[in-house]
C-alpha cells in the first residue's frame, strides 16, 4: 500500500484550566464529599478550539505548504498528520512511515549522553537499537561532535544540541516528511552542510508537508498549499495563488 494521510472534519479543541480546577484540595473534597455528601460535580470544562473542520488527502507526490500567521493552527496541523494530537472529533487515516521536524530535540535527557539520544530516538522512529547504532558514526561525522557523544549533552552548547538533533532527525528518509520552521544552529560551513541535507531528504520522500514563512523556500520545493486562518483551512491552490490570497486577505 502506498502512503498516504487522509483528515475528514478533523476538530482539535485544548482544555483550559484554570486555578480553581486545578486546585487538588478542591478536587479531592468535590470527588470524595468530605461534608458527608457529593459536591455537585465540577464545572464544566472550558476548551480552545485549535483546528476545525478538516479535511485533507494527501498521496505520493504531494508537495503542500502551509501558510498563515503565527498562531493560525500551520504547527498544530503537522502534529495532527504526525500523530501527536488526536482529533477530539472527526477521523484520521494515515499509512507510512512519517518524520516529523516539528520537535526536534523530543527525548533528549540531560544526564544521556549524546549517543544515548541518537538510539532513543531512532527507535521511536522505529528503527532496532542496531539500526539506529548505525547511525552513530555517520552523525558523528556531520555534526563534528564524535569525540562528545559519550558525555551528558549537559555538556553541550545550545549549538550542539541543535546540530545533533537536527543530525538524528534527518538521518532517516521517510514516507512523508513533515517540518515546521527548522532552527538553524552552527557556523555558515555546517549551515550549509544542514541546507544541502535538509534540501536532498525533502527531495527524496513520498509526500511532504512544510510549514514555513519562507515563501521561496515554499516555491522551491512545494507545488500545492493551504492557508490557514484561525484553525480553518481559508484558501487552497497553488503556492502562487495560495501567497497571492494570503497577502492579499491580512
Amino acid at each position: 500500500m502506498q502512503p498516504f494521510i487522509q483528515l475528514r472534519d478533523v476538530d482539535i479543541a485544548f482544555p483550559v484550566f484554570d486555578a480553581q480546577s486545578l486546585g487538588l484540595i478542591n478536587s479531592l473534597v468535590r470527588f470524595s464529599g468530605l461534608h458527608g455528601r457529593r459536591a455537585a460535580g465540577p464545572a464544566p470544562m472550558r476548551s480552545v478550539q485549535a483546528l476545525h473542520g478538516i479535511n485533507l488527502s494527501l498521496q505520493p507526490g504531494d508537495r503542500i505548504g502551509l501558510i498563515g500567521h503565527n498562531g493560525a493552527g500551520k504547527s498544530t496541523l503537522l502534529r495532527v498528520l504526525s500523530g501527536v494530537y488526536e482529533p477530539v472529533r472527526g477521523e484520521m487515516r494515515q499509512h507510512g512511515s512519517i518524520s516529523a521536524l516539528t520537535d526536534i530535540m523530543l527525548g533528549m535527557d540531560p544526564e544521556a549522553s549524546g549517543l544515548d539520544f541518537i538510539i532513543t530516538r531512532g527507535i521511536v522512529m522505529g528503527l532496532s537499537k542496531r539500526e539506529a547504532g548505525e547511525w552513530v558514526q555517520e552523525i558523528g561525522a556531520f555534526t563534528e561532535l564524535s569525540e562528545r557523544l559519550h558525555m551528558p549533552v549537559r555538556t553541550y552548547s545550545t549549538g550542539m544540541l541543535l546540530k545533533l538533533a537536527f543530525a538524528v532527525a534527518t538521518a532517516i528518509t521517510p514516507d512523508i516528511l513533515l517540518m515546521d520552521e527548522v532552527v538553524g544552529a552552527g557556523d555558515a560551513k555546517f549551515q550549509e552542510r544542514a541546507q544541502k541535507r535538509l534540501h536532498d531528504l525533502m527531495a527524496r520522500v513520498s509526500i511532504l508537508v512544510v510549514a514555513s514563512h519562507n515563501e521561496q523556500l515554499l516555491k522551491s520545493f512545494c507545488s500545492h498549499a493551504l492557508v490557514l486562518r484561525q484553525g480553518t483551512i481559508a484558501h487552497r491552490g497553488t503556492v502562487d495563488d495560495c501567497l497571492d490570497f494570503y497577502h492579499a486577505n491580512p
